[in-house]
């Protein structure tokens, strides 16, 4: 007999995980039930485990999912079945790894199985996000629409991480140039001035060196010669650094600090509120249930402290408070989003009001990232004058402080 894999909430609303035995998903689900579970995520173990020994993971472009959903949906739309529609998206569909996750969703649909629960076996590609929006518009009847929504909340999100990821750039090359410069001027360069100072200092034993040319010359024997020392211990202290932060507390700490830095934490908080409003409010237009749409809406906002705060907010929901109370007790969001959460689920129109939220905060982010662009570029300049200038000026202190000494005799 199948067994299926779920993730539910009991009558306490805490999660509950766990494989049950049935014939169908459809079986799995009225038993769950029966057991007054709450049902999160449900999907068909022995399929995933197959799925996990065949081949590499794909890595699917956010673009190209945003492009196929909305090709899905302009289909669906016109007529076209379900099967056929990803058929013909199959044979577009450029990603190898992408175009083989489509063949087996179709396959798995022809044989019988729910477009929500085929894609479910694929969830490097396919988020809970995602899956739950394609069940929720199996069940409503209106995939067409559903997929519609999902295809804009897709090419919006990418829409801004493109915006951050150009603002980014610019300062990552930058900085990656300083640091290799200097690393030739203290490797190449300032190995032969040295020589040349030396060879003038045992002539004239009465020169010294200036104390900034001195510092510099030291600082190129360190470099040259400790190469096996200070390599591995930067790579060494990034590795570090990169697993302490991967998961609990230590992301939790790292998504904090990001949050209180000058200039890009306002930057990073913009982002994750806009993320927040607009999963929530696409989520609630498709009718998922808002235990599960909390769920989903925490691992999508990108930081671990807004994370905790929604969950936080989804177990004070179990207990009958309203969505905005403990949202305004954690302290991580506005009052302004707060206030129009509160309005919203008084007024019924919660997901209108996310969405205006969501809305306010891409104009916030993108206002910001032209302003942070205007600012990165003069600021680098400054940057690489005063390293570079800094090392140049050090190397030509003896020689004008020679040229001084000639003038004066």
């Amino acid at each position: 007999m199948p067994e299926f894999k779920y993730v539910a909430r009991d009558e306490k609303g805490q999660k509950v995980y766990g494989t049950i035995a049935a014939d169908t998903l459809g079986d799995a689900k009225v038993e769950l039930r029966r057991k007054n579970l709450v049902i999160v995520s449900l999907e068909a173990k022995t399929e995933k485990v197959k799925r996990k020994t065949v081949g590499r993971k794909p890595r699917v472009r956010l673009r190209d999912l945003a492009i196929f959903t909305r090709q899905l949906s302009t289909m669906i739309s016109a007529g076209i079945p379900i099967l056929e529609s990803v058929e013909v998206l199959v044979e577009q569909a450029e990603d190898p790894g992408f175009k083989d996750v489509l063949r087996e969703i179709a396959e798995a649909v022809r044989a019988g199985t729910d477009l929500s629960e085929a894609m479910s076996q694929h969830p490097d590609v396919f988020k809970d996000l995602y899956v739950n929006m394609i069940r929720a518009g199996e069940a409503s009847g209106q995939l067409d629409e559903i997929l519609n929504r999902l295809a804009e909340y897709l090419e919006e999100t990418d829409a801004l991480r493109r915006e951050i990821k150009s603002a980014m750039t610019y300062p990552a090359v930058s900085l990656t140039m300083i640091v290799g410069i200097v690393i030739v001027l203290l490797v190449f360069v300032i190995p032969r001035f040295e020589k040349i100072f030396v060879a003038i200092k045992r002539q004239a034993k009465s020169f010294e060196l200036p104390l900034p040319t001195q510092i510099l010359f030291k600082v190129s024997h360190f470099v040259r010669e400790n190469t096996m020392i200070w390599v591995p211990a930067l790579v060494g202290l990034v590795v570090v650094i990169v697993l302490a932060t991967r998961g609990g507390k230590g992301s939790y700490l790292k998504d904090y600090i990001l949050l209180k830095l000058p200039v890009m934490g306002p930057l990073m908080h913009k982002v994750a509120l806009s993320r927040f409003a607009r999963t929530f409010a696409t989520l609630l237009q498709s009718g998922v249930p808002i235990l599960a749409t909390l769920d989903i809406v925490a691992t999508t906002t990108g930081n671990k402290v807004l994370e905790k705060a929604i969950v936080e907010a989804s177990q004070s929901i179990q207990e009958g408070e309203p969505l905005a109370v403990p949202l305004a007790k954690s302290g991580v969001f506005p009052k302004m989003v707060t206030r129009m959460v509160l309005i919203g689920e008084r007024s019924g129109a919660l997901e209108t009001l996310l969405s205006k939220i969501s809305d306010f905060y891409d104009t916030e982010v993108k206002a910001t990232v032209k302003q942070l662009t205007s600012l990165i570029e003069p600021i680098m300049i400054l940057l690489m004058g005063v390293v570079v200038g800094g090392v140049v000026m050090a190397v030509f202190l003896p020689i004008f402080k020679m040229a001084g000494a000639v003038g004066r005799h």
